[in-house]
């Protein structure tokens, strides 16, 4: 266990956004694979198995212990492979313990409501692991790239000014820090796609009649704003990334490798807990005794 857990800390150094202040998307290159050749792709899958396996373990725990939560969100561009990520790493997770929510365009009453609500409606409870396909920073990314939403939003004038972003990126971190103060470990993940291979895969789905139905020519449109999204982005991570509440910038062109990264990310957060089961008092020991006793009578 202690051998996966370094390994995945080594895994995941590169790409952990403490601090954004320095920031720059351009550092990142989405097709690193942390120096696995593809040759030996093999080492990585056997690792994924087993941070699965340990997931699994740690999410026992969490659950028991019922104290800590954790919300893990995931951001990227479309195809960048979210779904994936979330249905491979999570695949030994018991289901009772965990809540994934995708957030879509938002409903009249979600609209009716500030811009964090509809999400901190869905936050995982103590003991839980919850899962944002897409979140509350949808706000400060298409919105930000498609202003004419925010026109539909009803907010009052004198609070829609060129300062808006700023603030609400200021709310988010705040959100963020009052979440960890009060036992929700955050965790944060954009999957990095280069724009090439977002065009291979939009090629790949128009191409194979099965995957047709995950196009949308919304995604195409979409890609006519690749710059203003990165700028987005950049500035959400910038102005969010903190020790309590890290991002993590991860090399999506390579599935197998994005899939490796994430574990590893949760593995290290789980294991910060230090968790354990609860442990058993006097009186408790002296019920399961009489409980076995009841039973062997039985017998």
């Amino acid at each position: 266990m202690n051998d996966t857990i370094e390994r995945a800390r080594h895994f995941i150094r590169p790409y952990r956004i403490d601090d954004g202040r320095k920031f720059r998307l351009k550092d990142f290159d989405p097709n690193d694979t942390g120096g696995i050749s593809s040759d030996i792709k093999a080492d990585a899958k056997e690792l994924l198995q087993g941070g699965i396996a340990l997931l699994a373990e740690e999410q026992d725990r969490l659950y028991a212990q019922d104290r800590w939560s954790i919300l893990l969100v995931f951001q990227a561009m479309d195809a960048a492979g979210k779904d994936g990520v979330i249905r491979h790493v999570m695949s030994g997770i018991n289901p009772q313990g965990c809540q994934v929510h995708s957030f879509k365009a938002p409903s009249a009453e979600e609209m009716d409501h500030d811009f964090l609500w509809r999400c901190a409606c869905r936050l995982p409870e103590r003991g839980r692991i919850g899962i944002f396909n897409r979140s509350y920073y949808e706000e400060v990314l298409v919105v930000r790239v498609h202003p004419e939403i925010l026109a539909r939003q009803r907010l009052p004038p004198d609070l829609v000014g060129d300062d808006i972003w700023d603030k609400r990126l200021k709310d988010i971190r705040r959100f963020e820090r009052y979440l960890h103060r009060n036992g929700t470990i955050v965790r944060k993940f954009f999957l990095h796609v280069s724009k090439d291979e977002q065009r291979r895969r939009f090629m790949e789905r128009l191409d194979r009649p099965e995957k047709n139905w995950k196009f949308s020519a919304a995604d195409v449109r979409e890609r006519a704003h690749w710059d203003a999204y990165m700028d987005a982005y950049e500035q959400a991570i910038r102005a969010t990334a903190t020790e309590e509440a890290p991002w993590f910038v991860v090399p999506a062109d390579n599935k197998w490798f994005t899939r490796l990264v994430v574990a590893a990310a949760i593995i290290d957060a789980m294991d910060s807990l230090k968790l354990a089961y609860p442990t058993v008092t006097d009186e408790q020991r002296r019920e399961l005794a009489a409980a076995r006793e009841q039973l062997l009578g039985e017998g």
